[in-house]
């Protein structure tokens, strides 16, 4: 099978830059033919990419593109860690966003556990809750809210824009644990409601 050198150029040039993994003369040859002189192209095309912005590069018996060693800092660039938000960081966010301005007592009355200070540290260094003035009783104590920038992270216009409780069960986002709590405080309530009518009775 005879076919024009710039076409196998060109054939494995395609087949080079689409690979997201360097390949060998038989995987080349496996998509632009057995008789193709995937060699002598690769060898003519590592010629035509010499001193270009991008190179073709043997390393092994394997062969693939890359930027120009003396280009590489152009594409470095600092980037910033993500952390993964803590389950409870999650949580004390989430008591903040619907109970603000809520102070740290009521925080972890809320969730049932104490909080580490360096939970509400991580929230404030990511600007999502600040400091909301203090709670006019013995102690005073400090009252945290969320931000601006919290709004604008999670792509809320207000406040008022947070799912609600059928939002969340709707999307299966509520823990199977938070929703049996649920349902035992219903009963409890509807318990309440019969026990205050008999009692009237």
């Amino acid at each position: 099978m005879n076919q024009e050198p710039d076409i196998i150029e060109r054939a494995v040039e395609a087949v080079l830059f689409a690979a997201v993994e360097p390949l060998t003369i038989h995987e080349i040859k496996a998509h632009v033919g057995a008789e193709a002189d995937v060699r002598g192209a690769l060898d003519r095309l590592t010629q035509v990419y010499a001193g270009r912005g991008i190179e073709i590069v043997r390393r092994g018996e394997r062969w693939h593109f890359q930027t120009s060693a003396d280009l590489a800092h152009l594409l470095r660039r600092d980037r910033e860690e993500s952390r993964k938000l803590s389950r409870a960081g999650i949580e004390t966010l989430a008591i903040i966003a619907y109970h603000e301005p809520v102070t740290r007592a009521e925080i972890e009355s809320i969730r049932g556990v104490q909080i580490s200070k360096g939970t509400l540290d991580v929230l404030m260094e990511a600007g999502w809750i600040r400091p909301a003035g203090r709670r006019e009783v013995p102690g005073r104590p400090l009252l945290y809210a969320t931000t601006a920038e919290f709004l604008s992270h999670f792509g809320l216009q207000s406040r008022r824009d947070l799912p609600g409780i059928d939002d969340l069960r709707a999307a299966g986002l509520l823990d199977p644990v938070d929703l049996a709590f649920e349902q035992a405080e219903m009963e409890m309530d509807d318990e309440a409601e019969v026990e205050n009518v008999t009692d009237e009775d």
